[in-house]
């Protein structure tokens, strides 16, 4: 459990860093732009860590995703888009409270009805006092 906290603090505090550089990005070239390159620069590390860390790539568990999923990597383009975006306006505090709470509000939903696959929990009154 502790190793998972340690990843999800983690990743919390990159994807602000990433969110502020991104809005530089964006300023100087476009939004889009910076998706763009934002995009290609994450999918040249995932490969080189990839490749430094297990040797050789396995795609072959690729035919077994659904159709469904493939595209899941797409939806970061309109994240990436939104976020830069929205520290333009807001700046970088308010967007991402605002991205945690639009987080918080789909998990509840998914974890709720079990949707995309995800076991299905039971959400009670402290779950909802948390958020």
């Amino acid at each position: 459990m502790m190793k998972g906290l340690v990843y999800a603090f983690t990743g919390g505090a990159l994807i602000t860093l990433q969110g502020v550089a991104n809005s530089r990005i964006g300023s100087d070239m476009g939004t889009w732009q910076a998706a763009a390159l934002t995009q290609l620069t994450g999918f040249l590390a995932a490969l080189l860590l990839m490749l430094a860390l297990t040797g050789k790539p396995d795609f072959a568990p690729l035919r077994q995703v659904k159709p469904l999923y493939l595209g899941g990597g797409a939806l970061a383009s309109v994240i990436i888009f939104s976020n830069i975006t929205a520290i333009h306006h807001v700046g970088a505090t308010l967007s991402v409270s605002a991205v945690l709470i639009a987080q918080l509000g789909i998990t509840f939903l998914v974890d709720g009805r079990g949707w995309f696959g995800i076991g299905k929990k039971q959400m009670h009154l402290p779950q909802f006092l948390a958020v």
